[in-house]
């Protein structure tokens, strides 16, 4: 009755069966006999028919808890031999892609890791943090021989800091699906050229991306340029805001030393108007009617018509309006904004396709916060290898 039990609870089915079980108190370990009837053929993937036992390997596998107690599979392994005189082993339906472990035991290690670090998922299952690296590592890299990237054709390219100090990596990510499908070490021209090369081994060559949205990182513009040849570059709008944004708290930081009434309006001047509570919107309507006299009431402005440029959709309106932007900007004397609207001349074709494209690394960045919080938790990762395997994870 125990052994059906079992049976029943694992999944066994003819010509398998449990033929025992074993409890140790002491060591809180369950472990599980497992055979195969006699007489039994199997088939053999890729080979046609069903084969004779030659002989058996005894083989013992982590599985699920049982309760609170370890579980262990101790099976008989048959090899079968094949008409063509050679041996292979049988791989029974419940072993796991990692030698010891049934796949319902790596099911459970790979949803852990999802929301832990290695170190903690390999505490709760009781075995070591390497063999749960190895395990993770194993399962991306069969994720990502067996994924298609032949319909990619758009592209959102980031980096993110992998360790203290100027230490970086650069993903890839599929623009319409927003999903990571490559990572590379660094974030110079050749990090692009690293993620061509992963991208082309999996069906996706350079010459068939359209479209690719970066930050206005010269490396990265000379990395698409020189191996993404027929994509066109799309500068995310909200890297351009950001920098306004930037250019406005300068100029807040400048004239507060004479200007106190400016102190404590970092985040009204920063945040959407219609975010701010009444109070915070009052105190910036009259900063805003002082804009004759006050410059950072002028360079919120203009970073307002900024945004709304930006929000335009016909591109030669929007290059023309950017394009008298910053005449008006590099005529005032709001200094850190000058430098935002020198940023735009220079790149404007890039800011101008946003208008069609409306590609964006939001997405993106949202992913690379979750790396960050996942390196955090770890106290940081020593490897690329770990690093690659906890982002597609």
């Amino acid at each position: 009755m125990t052994d059906k039990l079992f049976e029943a609870a694992l999944g066994v089915s003819p010509p398998w069966q449990v033929t025992g079980a074993d409890f140790d108190l002491a060591a809180k370990t369950l472990t599980i006999r497992v055979d195969f009837i006699a007489g039994s053929r199997f088939a053999l993937a890729g080979v046609e028919g069903q084969h004779p036992v030659h002989d058996t390997v005894a083989k013992r596998y982590r599985h699920l808890n049982f309760f609170q107690h370890e579980c262990f599979l101790e099976v008989r392994v048959p090899r079968v031999k094949l008409p063509d005189g050679s041996v292979r082993q049988v791989d029974p339906p419940w072993a796991g892609k990692l030698s010891g472990f049934t796949l319902l035991f790596e099911a459970l290690v790979l949803l852990l890791c999802q929301q832990m670090t290695f170190a903690a998922a390999a505490r709760l299952v009781g075995v070591s943090r390497h063999r749960v690296a190895a395990l993770c590592e194993r399962y991306v890299e069969l994720a990502l021989a067996q994924t298609d990237l032949s319909a990619v054709r758009e592209l959102a390219i980031d980096e993110t800091s992998r360790a203290r100090g100027h230490d970086y990596i650069t993903l890839a990510a599929d623009a319409t699906e927003r999903r990571v499908i490559a990572v590379a070490e660094g974030r110079g021209a050749d990090s692009i050229a690293q993620l061509t090369t992963e991208l082309q081994s999996r069906h996706c060559p350079a010459e068939q991306i359209t479209s690719v949205s970066i930050d206005m990182s010269p490396a990265f513009i000379r990395g698409c340029a020189e191996h993404l040849p027929n994509a066109r570059v799309t500068f995310d709008k909200f890297h351009v805001i950001g920098h306004a944004n930037a250019a406005v708290d300068r100029m807040r930081r400048i004239e507060q030393r004479s200007d106190k009434s400016l102190k404590g309006m970092r985040w009204s001047l920063l945040k959407n108007r219609a975010s701010l509570k009444p109070e915070a919107a009052a105190d910036l309507d009259a900063l805003i009617a002082r804009m004759a006299t006050v410059r950072t009431a002028r360079a919120w402005v203009y970073k307002e018509q900024l945004r709304q440029i930006l929000a335009r959709k016909q591109i030669n309106v929007a290059r023309d309006m950017l394009k008298h932007w910053c005449t008006c900007v590099m005529r005032s004397k709001v200094e850190p904004m000058k430098e935002v609207a020198a940023m735009v001349r220079r790149h404007l074709e890039g800011i101008v396709a946003w208008a069609q494209t409306r590609q964006t690394n939001g997405f993106l960045e949202a992913l690379n916060g979750l790396f960050q919080s996942a390196k955090r938790r770890a106290r940081g990762f020593t490897r690329f290898t770990t690093i690659r395997t906890v982002i597609f994870l």
